[in-house]
């Protein structure tokens, strides 16, 4: 059956939302991550969380590192009314400073957010999402000088991505 117009606009917001989801991660930005799941979303990870429980939860973990970045590969949606299916494949960086647990290094995860999206009140978000993580691996950072002279991004609302923006 040919997609409508109104299916290809629901997907293009959909994936959006994905986008917004990986960008919350990296800048710990929890309001942003929020507005992607409905307040009454469940997210299956190693056990099922409330939205509020995943919230704290990645706050926690996503404070040992000292950067991250989120990426979205393939997406695959299909919407059927108020309702959709979602699966997006991802690659997740996260650097681990030198520490009692060994010399600074990057734990690189591999997976996927398998979603069951709604449309309420006219907005798309996840209501149900279960992350499976197909496999992980940890690199060695070599020692090296930031490429190009950039300074690097920042976890928070300082981020160039937020400053400029809002015309900082």
């Amino acid at each position: 059956m040919a997609k409508t117009t109104e299916d290809l606009l629901a997907e293009a917001e959909i994936k959006d939302i994905h986008i917004r989801y990986c960008r919350a991660n990296d800048r710990l930005d929890e309001e942003l991550m929020r507005s992607c799941f409905h307040p009454d979303a469940v997210i299956a990870l190693h056990e099922e969380l409330d939205l509020e429980a995943f919230i704290a939860l990645g706050k926690k973990m996503l404070a040992q590192y000292t950067v991250t970045w989120h990426n979205t590969g393939n997406q695959l949606v299909e919407v059927d009314g108020d309702s959709a299916w979602a699966e997006h494949y991802t690659i997740s960086s996260h650097r681990l400073p030198a520490g009692d647990k060994g010399p600074e290094r990057d734990f690189v995860a591999y997976g996927r957010y398998i979603d069951r999206m709604e449309r309420r009140g006219g907005e798309w978000r996840i209501a149900r999402r279960t992350m499976v993580v197909d496999y992980t691996r940890f690199d060695p950072v070599p020692p090296s000088d930031s490429p190009f002279g950039s300074r690097g991004g920042a976890r928070d609302r300082s981020d160039p991505s937020y400053t400029l923006k809002t015309g900082g």
